[in-house]
């Protein structure tokens, strides 16, 4: 069916790994998967996937929990929102789409999820854009008075259940809302649409996907982190060509050097830093297809 989010795409729904994920698709040429974060849906693309679209065969889903996709039972050590099991639906979903291999953009929560990916099926991924994150272990490490203050939600969401549920629950819509405009350069919801916000409304209406979105956290701060603690040790570098996307009044600008982090985990890498708050597609779309369109073009 016609998306009512993504005007010009495909919405369809497809089990993978055990969990239904709604997706949308649309375009021509090599395919390429963009995920969303938190606390969006796929809606957040809705200002630069047509300018993709002109250019690659465009996966644009909900992750697990989120949106419209499904929200499995969680277990004690959140190994079901852990960004690993992320990473194999979209694997999964890219293979039931007959894509061997792909580029990706990642934005927050969906950036962890792709170099996830990147690290555990380096076959699958030929180029790899991450927007606004540095690497969950390095910015566990970076936590100072001010990014404590500035990403307050990695600690609150990763409380345990229900604290965070209860209290989001007290008033979703208001707490999603104070949370979106305290992350944007402007500090107000003007570079939302008025589709995506209520995309955005619909999936803190919900108390599953409410609880959904806290797993994902609480595996931000065990398995996650965990995780990227082991490659590291390990010495296992992303093998996909990089470029990294960040905001001058994001979270990773915050971590003092987010460019060579990343230059500590993978040994093709690029990047910069454009003028906008966390939401760059959103807040400055335009900066984020001049900087990523001639990336994933290149061969």
């Amino acid at each position: 069916m016609q998306s009512p989010t993504l005007p010009g795409f495909l919405h369809s729904f497809v089990k993978v790994n055990g969990v239904e994920i709604s997706v949308h698709t649309a375009g021509e040429g090599k395919p390429l998967l963009m995920l969303h974060g938190y606390p969006q849906t796929h809606a957040t693309w809705g200002k630069v996937a047509p300018e993709f679209a002109k250019n690659f065969q465009c996966v644009i889903p909900d992750l697990r929990g989120y949106g419209q996709s499904a929200t499995p039972a969680t277990d004690e050590g959140h190994l079901v929102y852990a960004k690993r099991e992320m990473a194999k639906d979209m694997v999964a979903l890219m293979t039931s789409l007959g894509h061997d291999s792909f580029n990706v953009i990642g934005h927050d929560r969906g950036a962890r999820v792709s170099y996830r990916m990147a690290l555990d099926h380096p076959h699958r991924i030929e180029r790899l854009a991450i927007i606004e994150v540095v690497p969950t272990a390095d910015m566990w490490e970076r936590f100072n008075a001010e990014m404590a203050l500035k990403a307050y939600h990695w600690t609150f969401l990763a409380q345990p259940f229900p604290l965070p549920e209860r209290m989001i629950a007290s008033n979703p819509v208001d707490y999603l809302e104070w949370t979106l405009k305290s992350w944007t350069k402007g500090g107000n919801l003007d570079a939302f649409s008025t589709t995506a916000l209520e995309s955005y409304r619909e999936q803190f209406r919900d108390p599953d996907h409410v609880h959904a979105l806290c797993e994902d956290y609480r595996a931000g701060a065990t398995i996650d982190r965990a995780l990227d603690e082991q490659d590291r040790m390990a010495g296992n570098k992303i093998q996909a060509p990089l470029f990294f996307l960040w905001a001058e009044n994001g979270f990773p600008a915050r971590t003092g050097n987010p460019l060579g982090l990343w230059q500590s985990w993978a040994d093709n890498v690029e990047g910069q830093a454009i003028d906008c708050g966390h939401f760059a597609q959103e807040e400055s779309p335009q900066a984020v297809i001049d900087c990523l369109l001639p990336f994933l073009k290149a061969e």
